[in-house]
């Protein structure tokens, strides 16, 4: 089967599509360390006791998912192990989940669990796993409370681990692929979807799936006997929260107040690729923001959070992972296969609640990030949804925190070739040190993130046939031109009298059913785009 891949450079001719931005914010200097005995993990839960160390649950012990079903997800590569890690005197422990039950066995070594660690309690809910009654894998409708602090001294010292954990069965909680997160008392679980079966890519009868396209509210009620929750009004969109493998991160609005952002996420219903829009979300409802386009880092990586009062700016900050755009020589590049990237951005929400996406000149040291966490420093100063507060760092470098794990690639795009051994669970742990007035070093800002024309050419590549479409903010007459590599003229479109609004034209000229690529030129009044076309037969 040959491998496609395609191209898409996008420039603002007269406004470069990348330009430095003159007051930088932060830039970071990762810097590994080195622990003896820790394994590689990806997709895991994760809690911290008050003391810094952490708790690993799930996920997985190997790299990307293999393609075939028979080997994808294959219950040996399961995390079965309770793991402590004390970053500080660089130790690591372990325990058997097989002290416990079944079912907590069983959600335990699950992966794309959603977490959330609410004080001493760490909530896991749902995970895909193998489950032993049924011999078949499944997403669990579980909801785990689990007392950190003690379970992490029972760890170390070789005591009981049972009394640690409380489960509860609920429909409601078969989540997998999603994220749990909380504003002030309430808990959003955003996203994911209910996968029951045997994994495959051509999508042939061997699973059933069902995305939730919803924000489920709940509160919990824990005394450390018993478990209670009150499911809350959910939020019901199948058009926009359908959405999995994403980032959710946590925010402090221009108003002050805590929210949630929920960044891209896969897949669109018209094409196998991700959003690019991103749902804002807060304990009033929630917002589709179609004026912001994310292109960087749109599976689920460590992210991190940091908010400046003093300039009214909420950052979030994306490390590495998997996407459909990258950079290259600061030409912003598609490949519709969505690779691994090294990319490390961040997108700023401004004074006025809008958003735009900057490049941070340092990357990941590899094609890292994919389905890892970034693990809070709790010595920063931050909020009670752990955004940081930067105006309170006070020296010019601070370790804010630890990126742990994920998958480790050997190139950018391994899913069509993937025998088990082009990507690993990454065993490495790198301090996240956050460097002030770094004058030396600039941010790219992304202008086509706040673009309104939004330019797509589909397919790509193509046969000579394709649609061009874009968005019109604005009546005005749109030109579009195609050239040959070389300069040549191909084709040449004016149209008139155009409504604002999502349009698409389909040139047909016959020059077009040559091989080769080709340059597309879109212009209106107010701005224009160049993009790469490749006919291949």
């Amino acid at each position: 089967m040959k491998t496609i891949y395609t191209w898409l450079v996008v420039v603002f001719l007269g406004n470069p599509t990348f330009a430095q931005t003159n007051s930088d914010p932060f830039n970071f200097v990762l810097e590994e360390v080195k622990i003896s005995n820790v394994g590689g993990v990806q997709s895991y839960a994760f809690g911290q006791t008050s003391d810094g160390k952490w708790l690993i649950l799930g996920g997985r012990l190997d790299g990307l998912h293999r393609r075939q079903p028979w080997a994808s997800f294959d219950p040996s590569g399961n995390n079965n192990q309770i793991i402590v890690i004390d970053p500080v005197q660089k130790k690591k422990w372990s325990a058997p989940l097989t002290a416990l039950s079944t079912s907590l066995q069983e959600q335990l070594s699950s992966t794309n669990m959603e977490f959330h660690q609410d004080g001493k309690y760490l909530y896991v809910v749902g995970g895909y796993g193998y489950n032993a009654a049924t011999a078949t894998k499944k997403t669990f409708e579980n909801f785990t409370s689990i007392d950190v602090d003690a379970l992490v001294y029972a760890v170390i010292n070789g005591k009981s681990i049972s009394p640690y954990f409380i489960q509860i069965v609920d429909s409601k909680f078969a989540v997998t692929g999603g994220h749990l997160k909380k504003i002030y008392d309430v808990f959003y679980l955003v996203g994911g979807n209910r996968f029951d079966g045997n994994y495959n890519p051509m999508g042939n009868n061997t699973y059933t799936q069902k995305y939730t396209n919803a924000i489920r509210k709940f509160t919990v009620e824990n005394d450390g006997v018993n478990l209670r929750v009150k499911h809350l009004s959910e939020l019901y969109d199948s058009s926009h929260l359908h959405r999995r493998d994403f980032n959710v991160v946590p925010q402090i609005n221009p108003s002050g107040k805590q929210g949630l952002i929920a960044f891209s996420g896969v897949f669109q219903y018209t094409v196998d690729l991700p959003f690019l829009n991103c749902v804002q979300i807060d304990s009033s409802g929630y917002e589709v923001n179609n004026d912001f386009q994310q292109y960087y880092n749109h599976y689920h990586c460590a992210t991190l959070p940091i908010y400046s009062d003093e300039n009214q700016q909420m950052h979030s900050v994306f490390f590495g992972g998997i996407s459909q755009y990258y950079d290259s020589a600061g030409v912003l590049v598609q490949d519709n296969n969505v690779p691994f990237v090294k990319t490390i951005a961040r997108v700023t929400q401004e004074t006025d609640g809008s958003l735009k996406e900057y490049k941070i000149p340092n990357e990941m040291p590899g094609f890292l990030g994919a389905s890892s966490e970034f693990i809070l420093n709790l010595n920063v100063p931050h909020f009670e949804n752990e955004v940081i507060k930067l105006d309170e760092l006070n020296n010019d470098t601070t370790l804010v925190g630890y990126i742990f794990g994920g998958i480790s690639s050997s190139a950018p795009n391994v899913f069509f070739t993937n025998t088990g051994s082009e990507s690993t669970a990454s065993s490495q742990i790198f301090k996240v040190l956050l460097v002030k007035n770094n004058p030396a070093s600039t941010h790219s800002l992304n202008h086509q993130s706040t673009s309104t024309l939004k330019l797509q050419v589909l397919p790509n590549p193509n046969r000579g046939e394709f649609l061009v479409r874009f968005n019109l903010a604005k009546p005005s007459p749109v030109k579009l031109t195609i050239y040959s590599i070389n300069g040549s003229l191909i084709d040449s479109i004016f149209l008139t009298d155009l409504k604002p609004g999502q349009l698409q034209i389909k040139p047909t000229s016959e020059k077009l059913k040559l091989n080769g690529t080709y340059m597309l030129h879109l212009e209106t009044q107010f701005e224009k785009a160049t993009q790469k076309i490749i006919v291949d037969w």
